[in-house]
Formats: C-alpha cells, structure tokens, sequence
C-alpha cells in the first residue's frame, strides 16, 4: 500500500491541509492519507495551550466524510518529543510492506536542515514538498541543505530527485489555498467568521468548546 503521511500541529487543521493532502494522493496515486497530529512538537510550543485531545478530534471530524483519510495518535502514545524521524521509523517497522510519502510544506522543507536528524529521514521513506503560497522554493535541488545535497545521485525529472538509499524527493505544486492556523485562531479570538476555511464540524467544535478565545 502507497501511504502519505501528514504531521502537523493542526491548531487547528483547515481546508488547506485537507487539499494538500487530496492534492498529494491525487497526484501520486496514493491509497490512503494519515493524519499524525504532534503531541509534544519540538518547533512549535502550542498557542494557547490547545489540549492534544482538542487538536485531535479536529483532525478525526475534518477527515471522517473521507475514505481515504485515517487519523493516528501514535505520537501521543509513543511519549516524548514528536520527531519525525522516530514517527517515521515506527511506521516502517510496524507496516513493513507499505510504501510511505511524507508529505511537508515548502516552508518546511526550506527550514529541515534545523529537524532533529534530518538526513536520516531522506533515507527512511520518499518526502513529498508541497508548494503554497508564501512558501514555495525555485527547484528541489537548490531548496536542499548543502550538507546533503551530494547524497541525491539521480534526477528523474524537475519535479523528483532520487537519493543514495533509494527513496524519492518530490515535488507537488498547485495547493494554492492561502490559510493559516494563526489566522483562523485570530479571526476566533476576534469574534469573526471562520466558515469555509475549516470543516463544518470543526466550526462547530470550536464554536462549543469555545476553544481559541483567549489565545494571547
């Protein structure tokens, strides 16, 4: 099975996730998407102090009209600072005949020589860049960290490079719905209308647990 994988915080997740992740299994024939949200994210101490509880149930109402969409607390179950590189070796050893896609932004592939081990991650399964607005990056060979750059032996087209392990780096291009957390946290705490940048049922979540309302 061809698995894309999607972290993220999601506080909270919005239409512009759901889109990348579509738009990635669309485009690379993927049979399903799952959604990791991080439980303890190393880069980004959560706003506000949103529960992991609240950020996933976002995650399991924004994607259960979805076949092909799973959600997995296996961060928060795992214990310990979210890296990816664990998530990621964890998948592999417990589906071992599965292919997995992990599918990031381009503002975080401009930012991954900063991820814990990062390099190892390019050899443990195929990295799918998206590009969004504010965040796009010119090729994949000049968006990648020196460091590593002479590890990519092979290119297959503009859009895939092919490193030594094996595995592919690939880029994804055309989300272009411009939504943030941060905006939709500030339209909250503002008493302005989130419809159509979230799910309903995520709308609805927020309105009732009233979450978002005193973010500082």
């Amino acid at each position: 099975m061809r698995v894309g994988i999607l972290g993220g915080t999601f506080n909270p997740i919005h239409m512009a996730h759901l889109r990348i992740a579509e738009e990635s299994r669309d485009r690379l024939g993927l049979d399903r998407i799952m959604f990791i949200p991080a439980a303890t994210p190393p880069h980004k101490p959560q706003i506000g102090e949103l529960s992991y509880a609240d950020r996933f149930e976002m995650v399991r109402l924004a994607i259960q009209d979805n076949p092909h969409f799973t959600a997995s607390a296996m961060e928060q179950e795992r214990g310990g600072r979210s890296y990816s590189i664990d998530t990621l070796r964890q998948l592999r050893q417990d589906f071992p005949d599965d292919e997995f896609f992990f599918i990031i932004g381009g503002d975080s592939f401009a930012e991954i020589a900063t991820w814990y081990r990062y390099s190892e991650i390019f050899a443990c399964c195929n990295i799918v860049a998206v590009q969004r607005p504010g965040s796009t990056f010119e090729s994949l060979a000049t968006g990648l960290p020196t460091a590593i750059a002479d590890q990519f032996t092979h290119v297959d087209t503009p859009d895939t490079l092919t490193h030594a392990s094996g595995f592919r780096l690939l880029a994804v291009d055309g989300v272009l719905l411009d939504i943030s957390s941060s905006q939709i946290r500030s339209l909250v705490k503002s008493g302005r209308s989130i419809r159509y940048l979230v799910p309903e049922a995520v709308e609805r979540y927020i309105q009732e647990q009233r979450l978002y309302i005193d973010v500082r």
